[in-house]
């Protein structure tokens, strides 16, 4: 392909660049999926380890990454990596799971964690966590519906409130979190045994499906490569600073669990920041902490509504089977009908995660085997592209090629696998739901050929 592409300007120092993949990254997943971590790794050494290779294996990624972004600087980013690389049919198949799987599962996962913390406040029964999703989800689209547009200056507060949580637990677990007593383990050990155990399977693939979750953004991140000053040069330092700074955090987070809850205590969790606060500083510091996590959580819900509606939109205009999704709202600056949509799928994956009695795990089984395979397409695409484009100018070049290329793909096998050989029913959910898709790209080009002989004909005729 010979056509010009519209490159960035380079105005991001590593400085720059560095902030925002870990202000991208660390998210409010962390408050929430160690326990499930240490459920399936079982001793306190190996989620440790978990953890760190996680960090890893984000970086492996974020090299191919980087290259593909650098290479192919497109606001589709992977929809037109892998269009690029396999052809139209494929990314609508890719746009069609974020959709209906990737995004909307992101959107419950997130409000899920919302329901969660917010039930440490004010619990609504048996069903409270799946409540406050939906109505989360059901509130964060009306505000969107009607036009009105999330500040910068609350961004920037969601995210403070997201680090002062982050330190705060920290600073309880090392400072002042203690031992229970005989007595409080007496009371509590019947309890966090039996849910401890209930959660162990001992998969070492389902706990790192839970790790990369908690990675997961830095695909996302690397699209500003094209953006960083002298890139080939900055972006290798860039990647692996960011990564290693995530990977910090992430191991003091859950040697923080670790120390403060214990290994028991910590799988059982299903709010391990919330419990490790209470046994600090009582109740007001669970109640405190929550609230911290609440919020930050339905920012980076709402943001997450705002960006999925948008992509929706996009895929309702450039296919005419899903055309209704590609009108903008009159009298708004809202894509109405894609937002509807989105709402829609999401409350009915709230209400089968409640089912389930396992909301956000349930959901990381309905994305992660999807979400795996289109991520080793990518993979697959940069040596398909290499192979096919050997001519195109490069800015950043994978190191030790095509080494890295075939381990990250590996790593993405890897995972495929251990998605579908260990997750529950979400999972087959999921990939019922992406097979759906090919009727529907079916049914497109019989629509697209029906408009083409229109107007056709209407050119015949006139």
């Amino acid at each position: 392909m010979s056509e010009k592409l519209i490159v960035p300007k380079p105005t991001l120092s590593t400085i720059d660049a560095g902030a925002l993949i870990v202000g991208m990254v660390v998210g409010v997943g962390i408050f929430e999926t160690p326990s499930l971590v240490a459920a399936n790794a079982q001793t306190a050494g190996i989620t440790i380890f978990a953890w760190f290779l996680g960090g890893v294996m984000s970086l492996i990624g974020a090299l191919c990454y980087a290259e593909l972004a650098t290479t192919y600087p497109d606001a589709g980013g992977t929809y037109y990596y892998l269009m690029r690389a396999f052809g139209k049919n494929l990314a609508f198949l890719f746009a069609w799971a974020r959709m209906a799987i990737i995004q909307t599962g992101s959107i419950v996962l997130l409000a899920f964690v919302f329901g969660d913390y917010a039930s440490q406040m004010l619990p609504l029964g048996e069903f409270s966590s799946a409540l406050y999703a939906s109505g989360a989800i059901a509130l964060l689209t009306v505000i969107n519906l009607v036009g009105l547009k999330q500040g910068k200056r609350v961004q920037n507060w969601l995210t403070v409130a997201k680090v002062l949580g982050l330190l705060l637990v920290i600073v309880a677990a090392i400072i002042l979190a203690t031992p229970q007593t005989g007595n409080e383990a007496m009371l509590e050990s019947g309890h966090l045994v039996a849910n401890a155990s209930s959660n162990q399977t001992g998969n070492f693939g389902l706990a790192m499906v839970f790790v990369l979750l908690t990675y997961g953004g830095w695909n996302e991140a690397a699209y500003i490569s094209a953006e960083v000053r002298e890139a080939k040069r900055n972006m290798v330092l860039v990647l692996l600073g960011s990564i290693i700074i995530i990977t910090v955090i992430y191991l003091l987070i859950n040697f923080a669990y670790l120390h403060g809850l214990g290994l028991v205590t910590m799988q059982a969790s299903k709010a391990p920041a919330a419990e490790l606060m209470r046994r600090a500083w009582g109740n007001n510091g669970a109640i405190f902490v929550s609230l911290l996590i609440a919020v930050s959580a339905l920012g980076t819900t709402n943001a997450t509504i705002f960006t999925g509606a948008r992509t929706n939109y996009a895929l309702g205009r450039d296919f005419p089977v899903l055309g209704f999704l590609g009108k903008w709202g009159h009298g708004t600056s809202s894509p109405s009908n894609a937002l509807i949509w989105q709402s829609a799928i999401a409350i009915l994956l709230v209400v089968y995660g409640a089912i389930q009695r396992q909301g956000f795990s349930t959901m990381v089984d309905y994305t992660a085997p999807v979400f795996w395979f289109f991520f080793l397409l990518s993979g697959v695409s940069l040596l398909v592209l290499r192979f096919r484009e050997p001519e195109t100018q490069r800015p950043f070049r994978v190191p030790l090629y095509p080494m890295i290329p075939l381990l990250f793909c590996g790593i993405c096998g890897y995972m495929l696998q251990s998605s579908l050989a260990y997750t529950g029913s979400g999972a087959r959910l999921g990939i019922v739901v992406l097979l759906t898709g090919i009727p529907v790209l079916m049914l497109n080009y019989r629509i697209s050929r029906s408009q083409q002989y229109s107007s056709i004909t209407q050119k015949e005729k006139v």
